[in-house]
């Protein structure tokens, strides 16, 4: 199931989405400009969680800032043009909506705290891992959490694979968030100790953290479980 757009216009232009997308998108030129040392990169401003809980060190070389500013960098970094267009085709369906019910700054302070919040809900299962974490999907699913509990109600157009066949329809917002939800808890569950692919923990702890935080964020003017809006 793959979302393509919702049906819950915006009252403002989301300038901080757009400008997120941008900087991720041209981090991700930047890395792809860099060739064969592309890893190095990813192993410098990716989350080591070995490193964040200072239980082992880089080389020299690669400690280019301090390692709990990696929880930061990190949510900009990608490790391919699929990861990468994945993450910001959800951020731009959602993020738009919850930048519009909290506003551009506070969105920029929820999304950072849910990128951080996933960041340790990966790295603390396994303190020692000395696999780099990257991406923006901990932050987005923070967007996602809070997508959940304002506009249920909202319709997504997605795109429904069957074998070679794809057809696309209207389905709720809770009905995909929550089938996106509980596919990352069986991933995860099914993943148990492999170290590296995907950071399903990430996503679960973002998620949650969307969740817990966005009644702090958003206006009280806002309702949970609101009507989508209609343009």
């Amino acid at each position: 199931m793959i979302p393509l757009h919702d049906d819950n216009p915006t009252q403002i232009t989301p300038f901080v989405t757009i400008g997120l997308i941008g900087i991720c998108i041209a981090t991700f030129l930047w890395e792809v400009s860099l060739g064969e040392n592309t890893q190095a990169a990813i192993f410098s401003f990716g989350v080591i969680p070995a490193v964040l809980f200072d239980q082992a060190a880089l080389n020299p070389d690669l400690a280019q800032i301090p390692a709990w500013a990696t929880a930061f960098t990190s949510m900009f970094l990608h490790g391919g043009w699929m990861h990468l267009i994945g993450n910001m085709l959800y951020l731009w369906i959602f993020g738009n909506n919850i930048e519009d019910a909290m506003g551009h700054t506070r969105f920029i302070l929820f999304y950072l705290l849910c990128g951080i919040a996933a960041v340790f809900a990966q790295a603390l299962p396994d303190p020692g891992s000395t696999v780099p974490m990257v991406g923006a999907s901990g932050a987005i699913s923070g967007v996602l959490g809070a997508y959940l509990l304002l506009y249920p109600r909202a319709k997504v157009l997605v795109l429904i694979p069957l074998g070679v066949i794809f057809f696309n329809t209207r389905i709720a917002a809770g009905l995909v968030l929550g089938f996106w939800f509980v596919m990352q808890l069986i991933n995860s569950a099914m993943a148990g100790d492999q170290q590296g692919g995907v950071a399903f923990g990430a996503h679960i702890g973002g998620f949650i953290a969307g969740m817990l935080l966005i009644k702090f964020f958003k206006h009280p003017s806002i309702p949970f479980f609101a009507p989508a809006r209609r343009g």
